[in-house]
């Protein structure tokens, strides 16, 4: 069995990879786990986690070992090591939330279950589905709209002067509020078509982004199912109330729709989905795991139970415990 350790100093509000260093170092050694088995490195660079990933599989994989990879840093170093394990069935991914949102382990647990760093050493492995999209591969949610459009907009206002994360955000929402609202779209899914005027769409295989938007509430990451939200284009005065039902999951409960979110809400299940604007105006902003840009369309598609992920002992417990039939629909 191998260890890797990928500590991303650029994640969060400020650099824990100082202090996190001497608490794993003691934590394996608690689990009895020699130096010589794990390694613990700090990532330069966007995409340097997909890289040392890759080269730890696939030397654990000539070698006949097991590699167990943990990310600390957020979604974005998350997905590239998810990306860089992908082809290796000996490789099994974990996270330790250190990032500004972490919105993957919302559908397993709490923050304070992941930075356990011996109920993470004592964990499990078990499979979940993954997204393949136009942007690669997500394990969360592939979003295209207002909320894809204020993520793409903010780090044109980072580079001002005394603006930092919240600022940059608020300025980037401001901008797109005030600016034209909504795109008409068509959604092919799972063959059918429909053009809707879309304010947003969430194509989910987890449960939140955002920083803690719980677009689908019910989602199951191993359920062989996306579920797909898409949110009607609405005048500005409904925004905030929509957003705000919206954010706190208050728009689908056991599996429907609420009365206060058929207005505004469309919902459906795939395991395909394609989106393309059809009003002329361009491209259409998309986003998954801290990735956004501009496209003409936006496919994705579900990998069922693709990848194999790292989850601490109770988690991991409960998980298994809960697991959702493959055949639901």
């Amino acid at each position: 069995m191998r260890y890797l350790f990928i500590l991303n100093p650029a994640a969060g509000k400020q650099d824990s990879s100082g202090p996190l260093i001497p608490a794993l170092e003691a934590a394996l050694a608690r689990a009895g786990i020699p130096p010589e088995q794990y390694s613990i490195q700090r990532t330069a660079f966007a995409g340097h986690a997909r890289g040392l990933v890759q080269a730890a599989a696939q030397r654990a994989a000539q070698e006949g070992e097991e590699l167990w990879v943990y990310t600390a840093g957020g979604d974005g170093t998350l997905n590239e090591a998810l990306t860089g394990a992908y082809p290796f069935s000996n490789t099994a991914v974990g996270c330790l939330p250190y990032g500004s949102g972490n919105d993957f382990l919302r559908s397993f647990g709490t923050r304070e279950e992941f930075l356990d760093l011996d109920a993470q050493l004592a964990g499990g492995v078990s499979r979940i589905d993954l997204m393949e999209t136009s942007l690669g591969l997500s394990a969360t949610i592939c979003a295209a709209g207002l909320d894809a459009q204020v993520a793409y907009g903010i780090p044109k206002y980072r580079r001002l002067p005394f603006c930092g994360g919240e600022m940059a955000y608020l300025l980037s929402i401001l901008e797109q509020i005030c600016g034209h609202i909504g795109r008409r779209v068509r959604f092919e899914i799972d063959g059918g078509q429909l053009e809707e005027d879309c304010l947003m769409c969430a194509v989910c295989n987890g449960r939140a982004y955002g920083g803690g938007f719980m677009a689908a509430p019910e989602a199951a990451l191993d359920d062989g199912w996306l579920d797909v939200f898409i949110i009607r284009t609405v005048g500005r005065m409904t925004i905030a109330k929509m957003l705000g039902m919206y954010k706190k999951g208050r728009h689908f409960i056991q599996g429907h729709l609420t009365e206060a979110a058929e207005p505004y809400f469309l919902y459906r299940r795939a395991r395909r989905v394609t989106l393309s604007p059809v009003d002329g105006r361009g491209p259409i902003i998309a986003t998954a795991d801290g990735e956004c840009a501009p496209l003409d369309t936006l496919e994705i598609s579900l990998q069922p139970l693709a990848a194999r992920i790292l989850l601490p002992g109770p988690v991991h417990d409960r998980f298994e415990a809960q697991k959702t039939a493959p055949t639901k629909s």
